[in-house]
């Protein structure tokens, strides 16, 4: 009997071979072009080659460039429009982590940031996958996740098969990985690509029980003059992986059966409660990813979501009350403003919406996307921008001044006290301005040239006598409020982009890259540390604010995990696991003292103390 089942199952898998042809796919990843750099004349070496070749397409699969400039990705695009073969972009994180439209460009150029193809019996279908903004994991948008299942549905057939490419592997780089592989395995996936770590690493997908295989590919750029692309080959049988360096013969590197197995990974569901003392519930899920902070008045919750809408949702769980369109994802802070009308910072302008949800007018945007978090101030409504920074009226909006000596974008919400505004942005600076002009009275940088390692996504401390600040630089710093000199800078820990402050104003706080909160004597010139909390995130970096509440402590996680601590007795009151995504941040309801957070993968929370 047993043998019947394996002659049966034998002739099954060969009928649905027949008629199945072998498919060649030639794949770029991880090119790095910065216009005018040494790698710029390897690619149009690699079209040229690759243009020579017999590709059924060709996949760009992410890190275009280095800084997600507008200039990097038209003179990519410049290149990769004279590939021959049809071609089908991906970006990567250096493209949704930094990115001077706000992601937008890649969709004004490319048309989205997602596509599906078909060769002969493959379908092969690409995902972005973040992170989006600001640092964090790698991301699979909600909508996406659902356009990958529709669109599979719609044209899987009998005897196709699915190939699966995107920037990040199959790993704990993404923070819903779970969701990922749980939707990719309804379908007969054979196989994933992708790149991000220029290295060549065949893997198992998730490191579960599946059998998806994965495949990390080459960079442009393998160091030592090594320049060159990849070779996915795909027969009814095997799957072939080849090294194509430049100017040389191509180099076999993998070569696997094509799955036939698929077994689906169990992943552990982590379930949670709300703590003694607390009453925790979902207020909202969306169809779409968030990646916003929120805005509360007395009756609703304000948010911007990836698909470009922004939304009001009631705080007491009756659903959605409007939406309104942008045209982009949306990524700063809403504002409430003093009339009661809701600004929305997006890509295109300031979106201003009565609380019923009609559009009441759009401030534009003088030059790039607004992805900053707006603040209300005794003097008016501050709100960064890409290369400024404006005071605006609190409630018409109307431009009172702006300072547009900056470098690069906004992104964190400024702090203030007094007639001092202090912000960081991308381009190294952190600045102090007086808040009844935009006069600039000092700038401080850390020394490094690396936009990436200044606190452009940092809200700074700011105290009586100093402001403190932390960085990508993992430095903790304190510097003089009336001069910017340097007082101090610490690396005791691994400070990253998380800070807040006591109710109090004595001790400084910042979440460190190994999950511990460190507390900071506010009061004294010096470095003091008081107190340090493991909180048993491990490896961390989202850059959330901390925040003091009612004598409690709350952070949260890249992983979606809110912690309380007691600042009295330094220990961990609870810690939830809400979600799987990076907590985007921690806010506070002006007329209740509840506290919302909400999550990338879109579910927004309340978090009320009994």
């Amino acid at each position: 009997m047993k043998l019947k089942k394996l002659l049966l199952t034998g002739l099954i898998l060969a009928s649905a071979a027949v008629g199945l042809q072998a498919q060649k796919i030639a794949v770029l990843s991880d090119i790095h072009i910065t216009p005018g750099n040494a790698s710029e004349p390897k690619l149009r070496e690699a079209v040229r080659e690759i243009n020579a070749g017999d590709y059924d397409l060709v996949i760009m699969a992410g890190d275009l460039g280095n800084e997600g400039s507008d200039a990097e990705l038209t003179n990519v695009k410049s290149i990769l429009d004279s590939i021959q073969h049809p071609l089908f972009v991906l970006p990567g994180n250096h493209e949704s982590t930094w990115s001077q439209s706000a992601t937008k460009t890649i969709f004004d150029l490319w048309g989205n940031d997602r596509f599906v193809t078909e060769a002969d019996s493959l379908i092969i279908i690409g995902i972005s996958s973040g992170p989006f903004m600001k640092m964090g994991d790698g991301h699979i948008k909600t909508e996406d996740l659902s356009w990958l299942r529709d669109t599979l549905r719609k044209r899987l057939t009998p005897g196709k098969r699915v190939l699966s490419v995107n920037h990040y592997p199959l790993k704990d780089d993404l923070d819903n990985l779970p969701q990922y592989m749980d939707a990719l395995n309804e379908f007969p996936v054979i196989a994933h690509i992708n790149g991000h770590y220029h290295r060549w690493i065949p893997y198992t997908a998730g490191d579960q029980a599946g059998t998806l295989p994965g495949f990390m590919l080459r960079a442009l750029n393998m160091g030592k003059d090594n320049y060159g692309y990849s070779i996915v080959e795909v027969s009814p049988e095997w799957i072939h992986i080849y090294n194509k360096e430049l100017g040389k013969p191509r180099e076999a590197k993998f070569a696997i059966p094509a799955r036939t197995d698929y077994k689906k990974p169990v992943f552990e569901k982590t379930e949670w409660k709300s703590p003694e003392g607390y009453d925790v519930r979902k207020v909202w899920t969306d169809t779409a990813s968030v990646f916003t902070r929120l805005a509360l008045d007395a009756d609703n919750v304000y948010f911007g979501n990836s698909l470009g809408y922004v939304k009001a949702v009631d705080k007491n769980g009756a659903g959605q009350r409007w939406e309104v369109p942008t045209g982009a994802s949306v990524f700063s802070r809403p504002v409430v403003l003093k009339n009661g009308k809701i600004a929305f910072p997006a890509a295109t302008g300031i979106y201003v919406v009565d609380k019923n949800g009609k559009k009441n007018r759009v401030l534009p945007s003088r030059e790039g996307p607004y992805v900053a978090d707006g603040l209300i101030t005794p003097r008016g409504w501050v709100q960064g921008g890409y290369k400024r920074l404006e005071m605006r009226d609190a409630s018409s909006g109307k431009l009172k001044w702006t300072y547009d000596s900056i470098f690069n974008y906004c992104q964190a919400s400024p702090a203030y006290d007094g007639n001092d505004l202090v912000f960081g942005a991308w381009d190294t600076n952190l600045r102090c301005l007086d808040m009844r002009n935009g006069k600039l009275r000092w700038a401080w940088n850390n020394g490094k040239k690396n936009n990436m390692l200044g606190p452009g996504d940092v809200v700074p401390v700011i105290t009586p006598e100093r402001v403190y600040t932390v960085a990508p630089d993992r430095y903790m710093t304190a510097i003089d409020r009336a001069t910017g000199r340097t007082l101090w800078r610490d690396n005791s820990h691994r400070y990253r982009e998380a800070m807040g402050r006591s109710e109090d104003g004595t001790r400084v706080y910042s979440k460190t890259m190994d999950g511990e909160l460190v507390a900071v004597d506010a009061t004294v010139p010096e470095f003091k540390e008081l107190w340090t909390v493991d909180m048993g995130l491990g490896y961390e970096h989202a850059p959330c604010i901390v925040l003091e509440k009612d004598g409690v402590v709350y952070a949260g996680s890249r992983h979606g995990v809110v912690t309380a601590v007691d600042p009295a007795t330094q220990k961990v009151m609870w810690s939830l696991p809400l979600g799987s995504s990076e907590v985007n941040g921690i806010d506070v309801d002006p007329t209740t003292g509840d506290i919302y957070v909400s999550l990338i993968e879109g579910t927004i929370f309340r978090i009320k103390k009994n």
